[in-house]
């Protein structure tokens, strides 16, 4: 070998050399490579501790993806406890009101929910031309079932927008007629769940993972994963202008004695997000005591199309990536503290 050519491999060799041996399941491995376009150096520095977060690309306009990992000094049991514990797990300055719902839904479960003006201004709100998301035929029903000049307007709409979401949430999880299938607040038509859709086959990793886990996310419930683990929650969120009432749906499933994999799927929101599914993958490292957690999500959102989209987008992304960063150490605190 000449001089140039050991000048050339002698460092990949070193490179090589100084990389640990790696502790990560080899499948979840192959599907952070291969499908949330996680690097070679990503994966070491994740094996070392360090955060890592990258953007993923998007499949539609409007669509943004983030995707980070870490790795944690905890047992998956511990931080399936925590997650199912989702008032204290979701807990920060950014969540205002938060609840799990009951199985089946209850209008009790929405009782610390507060609806104020700032959340739903009812005066204001017309098909095409409302401020939070809801179908033509629910919006044309408020003036006939609320008195708009009544001075008591806002607590009556309060408890009218629960029921209207409480039979929302109903309907999913029954698989019964009622779901909102499409959103008529803007000038534009917005179909959550064709965005959806969208969403999850640009996320290839569930599958890979979780073969039945695309089909109980897309069909739920008439399609289940029979050993999944499921429940919904609802937040008020600070974000943008004002903030956003949302309902999720948690699946936990666990294919394998190392791997678990928890989705958090997108039910409503009632501003901002069109569509969203957020995967986490926890993983045992091969020495049993530590974790690691992989969270991607993609999301679409409205406001990232037409005019000034990229601009928005990138301030989007930057958010997403931040908020990913502090969630992913956040957890990391917490559940090293407690092992």
């Amino acid at each position: 070998m000449t001089y140039v050519a050991l000048r050339t491999v002698l460092p990949l060799i070193a490179v090589v050399l100084l990389q640990p041996p790696s502790d990560l399941d080899r499948t979840v491995r192959d599907v952070l490579a291969r499908s949330l376009q996680f690097s070679a150096a990503e994966l070491s520095d994740m094996q070392r501790g360090r955060v890592v977060k990258h953007g993923l690309d998007a499949r539609a306009p409007g669509e943004f993806g983030v995707a980070g990992g870490i790795r944690i000094g905890a047992t998956r049991t511990a931080f399936l406890d925590a997650a199912r514990d989702i008032v204290t797990f979701k807990s920060g300055p950014e969540i205002l009101q938060i609840g799990r719902f009951s199985s089946p839904p209850a209008i009790e479960d929405l009782a610390s929910l507060k609806v104020d003006k700032t959340d739903f201004d009812p005066t204001t709100c017309r098909v095409n031309d409302c401020d939070v998301r809801l179908p033509a035929d629910v919006i044309r029903r408020l003036p006939k079932e609320i008195d708009l000049g009544a001075r008591s307007v806002q607590d009556e709409v309060a408890a009218w927008f629960k029921g209207v979401l409480l039979a929302d949430v109903q309907a999913y999880v029954s698989g019964s007629p009622g779901r909102f299938a499409q959103y008529d607040d803007g000038g534009r038509a917005i179909r959550p769940i064709e965005d959806f859709e969208g969403i999850l086959a640009a996320t290839p990793a569930i599958g890979m993972l979780v073969p039945a886990l695309p089909q109980h996310l897309s069909q739920f419930p008439a399609s289940r994963v029979p050993e999944s683990e499921d429940f919904l929650y609802w937040s008020k969120e600070s974000f943008g202008p004002a903030p956003f009432i949302s309902v999720t749906h948690v699946t936990i499933v666990c294919p394998g004695a190392r791997t678990c994999v928890m989705t958090t799927k997108d039910v409503y929101s009632s501003r901002y997000i069109d569509a969203s599914l957020a995967t986490a993958i926890i993983s045992d490292a091969g020495s049993g005591d530590a974790i690691y957690v992989v969270y991607a999500n993609r999301s679409r959102v409205n406001a990232l199309r037409g005019a000034l989209s990229a601009l928005r987008k990138s301030i989007v992304e930057r958010r997403a990536r931040n908020g990913l960063d502090q969630s992913l150490a956040k957890i990391k605190t917490r559940l090293e503290s407690r092992h």
